[in-house]
């Protein structure tokens, strides 16, 4: 289902887009039975069974283009005249009360489960039962299939939806230009996500939210703050997640409903069409749809955390509900690429250890075992099948250790990974405080002594002569596994390792500058980062090395907004 016939026309206008619709899901899954009919359902309540609430966006005021992806543009086949449309604006900015046909004048929002670290909780929604946990800002507005790929259109920031929880459904121009960017910067690095469509202002309507006082160390917000509304559509084959199926996975365990069980069986069928359909053939037998789908959901699952290792990067709230089934990044809210490289770095004041970066393979099991779990009541009654299952979930650890390690090896130019090369490499990185992404960069240059390196060194380790003999010792070790023979090996060694180390990572001491000059009017620094994160492997202009390849000032340390962030972010 996530493929079709490759259609060649660019879409110029609202009218063309609308003539590639194809809502699947609402086709195929079940509404929620209590939902209204006309989209107005807005109010936080209890969804005790569908698939999805059928559900209005709610317009921004007066809406402002400030960006859109041109290069998704290009790739989606739409003309980026579009993006400035007063049609497309308006549908994208929430207002879905004209469309043309067949787009659909209502959106949908969906109901997931939460659970952290493989522990649920049903306490955190206001009705303490579970069955007000979901979508509470984001609207589906558009499904459909562009140049032979299915995708869904969402709207972060459209509004109240019944999984809002008394919240106001918006989302703020900050929190929408960090998403906005990083999306697509992780598409340019190549590691699978969602991606960045449009983003639209408002210069008129605000909203108050918790931050800190200019210069806190805060861990905790201290102040309210009035900031714009913003909306960026984020685009992927589809936003089912783990969250999704645990939520039916626990209804049906516990017979909740009638239609319990045959809804989780939908929503699990509907998994496979949108986003294995190459992989599993729809006309296997059910369980062996399951076991397929565990399968391949591990592999995606596990080489993604060993990419997002490989880039420095931190979900910081890497919670089940936050896990895509397709096995992408998804919901960039306090995540951030690393700059003194710390195991223990996390960008979210409530993450904790357990979501820190050296954990990210150990959260991501603890999700998988939720999902394992959620499919449990699919195959129960076969006694092979559950051995199966659960011998896909114990072999999730030794998956995970075999990405890494090949990560690692590649990261490092090693034909295979050494154990102790690594080890005494991470020993020296945590002791020195290097920079994550511009010590991998200059490694992949193949430096014939340590100097290179040295700008990659926080403080005053550049001066430790011990810690520098320490370092040379270990170069020299590298240096005899690998392959620098001739001129031609080492020049093709060095291309292969700038391909896996970035020269440019979006740190959030980029991001800030932007967010607060786009709060006064001002794009130029959201158009230069999308230009510059974009092409993160090329070697750039002297300008922009001199600004974006640059250790983290001292003074931006412990600073609160900078250094951590809030989930308000």
């Amino acid at each position: 289902m996530n493929t079709t016939e490759e259609s060649s026309s660019m879409v110029e206008t609202l009218g063309d887009l609308a003539g590639l619709a194809d809502y699947s899901l609402m086709e195929t899954l079940n509404a929620d039975p209590e939902a209204t009919k006309d989209g107005v359902d807005h109010a936080p309540r209890q969804v005790f069974s569908g698939h999805y609430v059928p559900v209005n966006p709610t317009p921004i005021e007066a809406p402002h283009y400030i960006a859109h992806s041109k290069t998704f543009f290009k790739e989606l086949g739409l003309a980026d005249s579009l993006a400035t449309d007063e049609a497309f604006m308006r549908m994208f900015s929430g207002d879905a009360s004209a469309l043309p046909e067949p787009l659909k004048t209502h959106g949908w929002a969906t109901g997931y489960a939460l659970s952290i670290y493989g522990t649920e909780y049903y306490n955190q929604c206001p009705f303490q039962t579970g069955n007000g946990y979901g979508d509470g800002r984001a609207v589906s507005i558009f499904e459909g299939v562009l140049n032979g790929k299915r995708w869904e259109m969402q709207l972060k920031g459209g509004g109240q939806t019944p999984y809002c929880r008394g919240a106001d459904g918006r989302a703020v121009l900050r929190s929408s230009i960090r998403e906005f960017l990083a999306q697509e910067h992780m598409h340019a690095l190549g590691i699978p996500t969602s991606r960045s469509l449009t983003l639209y202002t408002s210069k008129t309507e605000t909203v108050r939210r918790p931050w800190f006082n200019p210069g806190s160390h805060s861990r905790d917000p201290e102040v309210m703050i009035e900031e714009n509304v913003a909306i960026t559509t984020r685009v992927a084959p589809s936003f089912l997640r783990v969250g999704q199926i645990e939520l039916f996975g626990r209804r049906a365990r516990k017979n909740e409903h009638p239609l319990a069980l045959e809804e989780l069986e939908k929503i699990v069928l509907h998994i496979i069409d949108r986003e294995y359909s190459d992989e599993i053939d729809r006309s296997l037998p059910l369980m062996e749809k399951v076991l397929l789908l565990a399968q391949a959901f591990r592999s995606r699952l596990t080489a993604l955390v060993a990419d997002w290792v490989r880039m420095g990067y931190c979900q910081g709230n890497f919670n089940s509900d936050n896990t895509a089934l397709g096995g992408f990044t998804l919901d960039y809210g306090p995540f951030g690429f690393m700059d003194r490289f710390d195991p223990k770095y996390q960008p979210w004041t409530g993450g904790g250890d357990h979501f820190s970066f050296f954990n990210q393979p150990q959260a991501a099991m603890q999700n998988f075992y939720m999902f394992t779990t959620a499919v449990l009541p699919l195959i129960k009654s076969d006694t092979m099948a559950v051995q199966e299952l659960e011998k896909v979930l114990n072999g999730f650890p030794k998956a995970m250790q075999k990405q890494v390690e090949a990560m690692w090896a590649s990261k490092l130019g090693l034909e295979s990974f050494d154990n102790e090369l690594y080890n005494e490499l991470m020993m020296l990185m945590i002791k020195t405080q290097v920079d994550y992404t511009i010590f991998f960069r200059e490694l992949s240059h193949l430096p014939e002594e340590i100097t290179p390196l040295l700008k990659s060194f926080y403080g005053d380790a550049a001066n430790d002569e011990e810690l520098l003999k320490r370092w040379s010792e270990w170069l020299e070790k590298w240096q005899s596994n690998i392959d620098v023979t001739t001129v031609e090996s080492r020049a093709k060694l060095s291309e292969q390792m700038t391909k896996v180390n970035p020269k440019y990572t979006l740190r959030e001491w980029f991001l800030v500058p932007a967010y607060k000059a786009a709060e006064k009017g001002d794009y130029s620094l959201i158009k230069e980062l999308q230009e510059v994160m974009t092409h993160p492997y090329d070697e750039q202009s002297k300008e922009t090395e001199a600004k974006y390849y640059a250790k983290k000032p001292s003074e931006f340390f412990d600073i609160a907004g900078i250094s951590h962030v809030s989930c308000s972010s």
